[in-house]
């Protein structure tokens, strides 16, 4: 006879099963080909990316080589593309040491929290540090732009522009404010109802009794319905795009095509 597994025993073993599983993906998101990191500092990102990763639902790569030939920014989709697959929530910071190149490539719904103007700010605050050599600083500083950029969220009028095909893509973002005066309104939309309805019917709560017996009727009549034929009819209403592909407060995120995954980002010499 199997004895049921105490539940202290299946509790331990979840939590133990879930943050080895974290562990790992945080363990593997380090690949120092070129060696620009020492240990510790391979474990202090290490321990940086496990709770970005945890918040974002996506996992982060640094990468770094000495002997790429390719384009830098095919090379880092490629490389996010074979780790986590076609459009999964990604980023991959690549140090390219052969063409001396930083990439910032992104996939997923971080090509929509790391916009183009967001890409410009991480690729300007990663500059000095990679022309100095300080290769960890570099690495630690996109990280905590990504972690920062996150946090602050999809900025409001957010739109896709993939570069190949000129296709914009807009994203409706409520903010803050927004939401704010939507509930409001709703609360005083509601309030002015609810005084007109008592206004109207002059309702004294606790002695107001509606004499339903004296005033409901009822009649039942018979009648059958019959459908002969139905009819759709479909129209497609065109997207007006007066507005343009720039306004929209919080930019946009161009993307393109690599291995029919779709990937957004930026690259910049140093």
């Amino acid at each position: 006879m199997i004895k049921k597994m105490p539940l202290w025993f299946l509790t331990c073993f979840v939590l133990l099963f879930g943050f080895s599983v974290q562990s790992y993906a945080a363990e593997d998101s380090i690949d120092d080909q070129a060696g620009l990191f020492t240990s510790e500092q391979v474990d202090r990102l290490k321990e940086m990316i496990a709770p970005i990763e945890a918040k974002t639902k996506a996992r982060i790569f640094i990468v770094t080589n000495t002997d790429n030939e390719i384009d830098s920014t095919r090379f880092a989709d490629y490389y996010m593309l074979d780790r986590i697959g076609k459009d999964q929530n990604g980023v991959t910071f690549y140090i390219d040491m052969n063409q001396r190149k930083s990439v910032i490539s992104t996939s997923g719904n971080m090509i929509d929290y790391l916009t183009d103007k967001r890409n410009d700010q991480m690729q300007d605050n990663i500059g000095p540090s990679l022309t100095n050599k300080n290769y960890f600083q570099a690495a630690q500083t996109f990280l905590e732009d990504t972690s920062r950029f996150f946090d602050q969220g999809v900025p409001g009028g957010h739109y896709r522009v993939d570069t190949e095909t000129g296709k914009i893509t807009r994203y409706k973002v409520l903010t803050t404010t927004e939401i704010l005066i939507a509930l409001i309104a709703s609360v005083i939309l509601s309030g002015i109802f609810f005084a007109i309805s008592v206004s109207k019917y002059q309702l004294k709560f606790g002695t107001y009794s509606y004499p339903f017996r004296e005033k409901a009727t009822l009649h039942l009549t018979s009648k059958n319905d019959r459908l002969i034929n139905s009819f759709v009819t479909t129209r497609r209403i065109p997207r007006n795009n007066s507005n343009g592909g720039g306004s929209g407060g919080g930019g946009g995120s161009s993307t393109h095509s690599t291995g029919g995954g779709t990937f957004g980002g930026s690259s910049r010499g140093f």
